[in-house]
């Protein structure tokens, strides 16, 4: 079953561009690896927070991916910006109205 991770990341003043620059760089080790869809945006009224929608081939291909070598290298290279204020959610797919 897809497995969905809606979630926002505050950032340092100042560092959201800087943050989606880094999140949006191309990423085939993702798609390798169970990532469906990785979309990241902004909000002109929250200037100092990222959102990010995931989907996965599932819950446990998403969990994987944090322990690959080079996800963890990225994460270490985004700590700086980010203030450590998180939100978000995570939940199974049911299923959609656009595909069967």
């Amino acid at each position: 079953m897809v497995f969905a991770n809606a979630g926002t990341l505050g950032t340092v003043p100042g560092k959201r561009d800087a943050l989606v620059a880094h999140l949006t760089r191309r990423s085939d080790l993702l798609l390798e690896n169970g990532c469906l869809m990785y979309e990241v945006g902004t909000n002109d009224e929250e200037p100092d927070t990222v959102f990010v929608i995931e989907l996965w081939e599932s819950a446990a291909a998403h969990q994987a991916s944090l322990a690959l070598p080079e996800v963890r290298a990225s994460i270490d290279e985004a700590r700086p910006l980010l203030s450590g204020e998180f939100g978000g959610f995570r939940f199974e797919v049911a299923g959609s109205p656009l595909r069967d």
